[in-house]
């Protein structure tokens, strides 16, 4: 005989336990639609970001990038 665990999920906006997701209920991970639809009110407004480093090419890796535009070579394949 198997033994499932359930495991114990919480909603990720207001830390309310929910119940499994096997049990078809439609805003999961939330615990309702007002936490799901909170949660992409914070995705449109920019609250959520993935993290992005700008930093400027150095001048071989722009020298690279123009002699691979003229010939179409790398050099390392």
């Amino acid at each position: 005989m198997r033994y499932h665990r359930r495991m114990e999920h919480r909603c990720p906006i207001c830390r309310t336990a929910v119940a499994n997701a096997s049990a078809g209920r439609r805003p999961y991970p939330f615990c309702s639609s007002r936490c799901r639809d909170v949660d992409l009110g914070r995705w449109l407004d920019g609250a959520y970001r993935v993290p992005v480093t700008d930093e400027a090419p150095t001048e071989e890796e722009i020298a690279l990038a123009v002699a691979v535009e003229r010939t179409g070579f790398r050099g390392d394949a």
